[in-house]
C-alpha cells in the first residue's frame, strides 16, 4: 500500500510539473494575441472617438438636410469698414515696430531673394501711358493688356530672370516668418505688453514648421479653383465657352470648385493662426479651427472675401500711379533710368500685404475666440 501511494503521488506531481509549462506557454500565447488584437483594433477604435466626438461638437450630417436651429451659432463683428479701421489702428498704434518689421524683412529679401527687373516695368509703364487715352475710346483691349502687365509684376513672372529653387525656398520662409513675427507681436499687444522687434523675431521661429505644413494643406486646397483657372485657358482657346449649354456647364463645375476651395480655406486661415499656439500640432489646429468655424463660416468667409478686394484695391490704387510717375519721371531725367522706384515699391507692397493679412486674420480670430457660443 505504501509503495503504491508513493507511486501515485510521484505521478501526480509528474503530471503537474508537466502541465505546469503548457499552461505557461497558453497564457503567454493569449497574452500575445491580445496584445497583437489591440495593436490592430487600436486605429480602428481612435478613428471610432474621433467620428463619434466629431458629431458630439458638429450638428452636420452627411447627405441630410441641416435645420437651421441645429446650426445657429452667434458671432458678434464690427461692420466691414469699422473692422478694418479696428485692423489699421492696432497697426498704426505700433507703426515704429511694423514698419521696422517691413524693413527687416524687404531688406532680407533683397539680399537672399533679389528684386525684379526694372527695365520689364519700364515697358509696363509705356504700356499704361500709351492706353490712358484709350481708355477713353472704348477700347478695353488695350486696358486689359496693361492689367495683365501689372498682374505679371504683382505674381513675380517680371523678374527678368529665372528664380532658383534656392531662391524660392527663401521667399516662402521670408512669407512665413513675415506672418508668424506679425502674429507673435500682435498676441503680446493685445495682452498688455509691449514687445520688442527682436522678442518677435526669436519667438517666431518655433512654430515655422506646424505653420509650414498647414500652408502646405492650403495650398492642396487651393488646387480646385487652379483646375478651374486652367479649364478656363483650355475653354477659352477652343471656343468653347460661345456655345450656350457648354459654357453653362463649364460655369457649373468652375463656381462648385471655386466653392469647394473657399469652404476649406475659410478654416485653414484660422489655422494658420491657432497653430501659433505653444504645443499645437498641425492636425489638432486644423480640427480646433474647424470647430471655431462651425455655424458661421459664410460670415467669415465674406471677411475674408472682403480682405482679398481691400487688397487688390490697395495695389491697383498704389502700384499704377507709381508706375505712370516713374515712366515720367524718367521720360524727363533719363540720367536716372537705374533707379528701380517700381520693384522697390513693390516689394515693400508684398512686405506690407503679409504684415496686414496676417494682423486681419489674427484680429478675426480673436473676435471669433471672444464669442465663444456653441453650436446651438
Amino acid at each position: 500500500m505504501t509503495t503504491s501511494k508513493k507511486a501515485t503521488t510521484s505521478s501526480k506531481q509528474t503530471n503537474r510539473k508537466t502541465k505546469q509549462p503548457v499552461a505557461v506557454a497558453l497564457q503567454l500565447d493569449a497574452n500575445i494575441w491580445h496584445r497583437v488584437r489591440s495593436q490592430i483594433t487600436l486605429p480602428f477604435k481612435k478613428m471610432a472617438q474621433r467620428m463619434q466626438g466629431l458629431s458630439m461638437r458638429r450638428p452636420h450630417r452627411s447627405f441630410r438636410r441641416t435645420l437651421r436651429r441645429d446650426y445657429t451659432r452667434s458671432l458678434k463683428l464690427p461692420g466691414y469698414w469699422a473692422f478694418t479701421a479696428h485692423v489699421r489702428r492696432t497697426l498704426w498704434e505700433q507703426k515704429k515696430l511694423f514698419a521696422l518689421l517691413i524693413a527687416i524683412y524687404a531688406t532680407l529679401t533683397i539680399a537672399l531673394v533679389g528684386i525684379a527687373s526694372q527695365d520689364v516695368y519700364s515697358q509696363l509703364g509705356d504700356t499704361l501711358r500709351s492706353t490712358t487715352g484709350e481708355l477713353f475710346k472704348g477700347n478695353m483691349g488695350e486696358v486689359g493688356k496693361a492689367s495683365l502687365l501689372l498682374i505679371t509684376g504683382i505674381t513675380g513672372g517680371a523678374t527678368g530672370q529665372d528664380i532658383t529653387p534656392a531662391q524660392q525656398i527663401y521667399a516662402v520662409l521670408l512669407i512665413l516668418f513675415t506672418w508668424l513675427t506679425t502674429v507673435v507681436l500682435l498676441r503680446a499687444i493685445l495682452a498688455g505688453r509691449k514687445p520688442k522687434l527682436r522678442d518677435g523675431l526669436y519667438t517666431a521661429g518655433s512654430p515655422v514648421l506646424p505653420t509650414f505644413l498647414v500652408g502646405l494643406l492650403l495650398v492642396i486646397q487651393l488646387l480646385p479653383v487652379a483646375l478651374a483657372v486652367v479649364g478656363f485657358g483650355v475653354a477659352a482657346n477652343t471656343g468653347l465657352l460661345d456655345n450656350g449649354i457648354e459654357s453653362m456647364l463649364f460655369w457649373a463645375c468652375a463656381t462648385l470648385l471655386g466653392a469647394l476651395s473657399l469652404y476649406w480655406v475659410s478654416s485653414t486661415l484660422i489655422a494658420l493662426v491657432v497653430v501659433t499656439l505653444p504645443g499645437m500640432y498641425p492636425m489638432q489646429a486644423i480640427k480646433t479651427a474647424g470647430d471655431l468655424v462651425i455655424g458661421r463660416r459664410v460670415r467669415i468667409l465674406f471677411r475674408i472675401l472682403w480682405l482679398i478686394l481691400m487688397v487688390v484695391i490697395i495695389w491697383l490704387v498704389v502700384m499704377i500711379p507709381i508706375i505712370v510717375f516713374d515712366t515720367w519721371l524718367k521720360g524727363i531725367l533719363p540720367a536716372i533710368e537705374w533707379l528701380p522706384m517700381v520693384p522697390i515699391a513693390l516689394l515693400i507692397m508684398s512686405t506690407l500685404t503679409v504684415v496686414w493679412a496676417a494682423s486681419y486674420i489674427y484680429l478675426l480670430y480673436r473676435k471669433v475666440v471672444d464669442d465663444d457660443a456653441a453650436p446651438a
